[in-house]
């Protein structure tokens, strides 16, 4: 009697383990087709950015400065390999964008322009799509994060090496800022 009870006692003890195990896996997997998913959006907005420039240097030829960086952020971010430096690099060109929309302010003929008009059009649209993309990860994020690090998930998932995956934040403090606008 004392046997089967043991027995059953492993048994449970051993499907406990099974399912929390199954539970990070697919929660893991779920994380990780939350980034693809953000990083299709992103890259949407990369192949985009060559022909926004395109157009904005036939109306800005001596603001080569902001024109060059946006195309450096955007390939520094294209090529970043790990989910923590595509957050930290798309950071950065968020913020390098931003400056080449302030330039279409102080050009208004460029503003006007129907090409440039279709493009910030279509990288609103893709902006929205990122922005509902980084919300689904990072509640993806949340809910694997939480499963791993509560008792007794913890230990089980130390076992098995599962560990924290990152929630995509805004690490630039002038991003946080509202813009100004003025007439």
């Amino acid at each position: 009697m004392e046997f089967l009870i043991g027995l059953g006692v492993i048994i449970v003890i051993g499907l406990f383990f099974a399912n929390s195990y199954n539970s990070f896996v697919s929660l893991r997997n779920r994380v990780e087709e939350a980034f693809s998913t953000m990083d299709v959006f992103m890259m949407k907005r990369y192949d985009l950015i060559p022909n926004l420039v395109e157009t904005v240097k036939g109306y800005t030829k001596h603001e080569q400065e902001t024109l060059e960086k946006v195309i450096q952020a955007r390939n520094m971010a294209v090529n970043a390999s790990s989910p923590e430096d595509k957050m930290k690099a798309e950071g950065e060109f968020s913020g390098v964008l931003s400056r080449l929309f302030a330039l279409s302010e102080a050009y208004p003929d460029l503003k006007a322009n129907q090409q440039f008009l279709d493009l910030q059009s279509q990288l609103k649209l893709i902006e929205d799509d990122i922005a509902q993309s980084r919300k689904f990860y990072n509640g993806t994020t949340r809910q694997y994060n939480t499963t791993i690090e509560t008792f007794p998930n913890n230990i089980i998932a130390g076992i098995f090496k599962f560990t924290r995956k990152p929630l995509f934040e805004v690490e630039d403090p002038s991003q946080r800022q509202n813009v100004k606008v003025q007439f």
